[in-house]
């Protein structure tokens, strides 16, 4: 069970007991069903480019140009990362792109928002500092409880046992 301990890192002992007993008592997936019952339908990366550019353009009027938006695979979803922030210069412009892990295709909605909007606050904070995650809560005030249920996501994803793939399955 300590396996899963590394995925909540910087948490209080008592949410990384919680967090545990939940995975240790086999409720993780009732879990995440009952707090989000569906996964998203944003299952391409024309639609991730419009869901972004939409929360940009609500909440980050002044950052710079957004550039792309891609599902890919990119490893351990903790390990490796579950998003990945970069920019690259076309011309004079700086351009930033964002490549979500794959693993979030079939994802609730709001854990999604979270990462995008994790994301999206590197445009303007390179570090993850005080103001970095202010700027996450003012996009998404919810954000603190919905990162750590990502992370809960991300222990079923690794134990083989995301219950938003049944519908693809079947």
């Amino acid at each position: 069970m300590n396996e899963y301990a590394r995925y909540f890192n910087g948490y209080p002992s008592t949410i990384v007991e919680q967090a545990l007993q939940l995975i240790s008592n086999n409720r993780l997936q009732r879990y995440l069903l009952k707090k989000y019952p569906e996964a998203h339908d944003i299952t391409t990366d024309k639609l991730l480019y419009q869901y972004a550019t939409e929360l940009k353009k609500r909440y980050l009027k002044n950052a710079p140009p957004f550039g792309r938006a891609a599902f890919k695979k990119q490893g351990d979803m903790i390990t490796n990362a579950l998003g990945t922030h970069t920019y690259r210069m076309q011309g004079k412009t700086r351009k930033h792109d964002l490549a979500i892990n794959n693993d979030l295709l079939y994802a609730p909605e709001a854990l999604l928002k979270a990462l995008v909007v994790h994301e999206l606050a590197h445009f303007k904070e390179k570090d993850h500092n005080k103001a970095f995650y202010k700027l996450c809560c003012y996009m998404e005030p919810d954000y603190h409880q919905l990162e750590l249920d990502l992370r809960l996501f991300c222990v079923a994803v690794s134990m083989g046992e995301n219950p938003y793939t049944s519908h693809v399955n079947a």
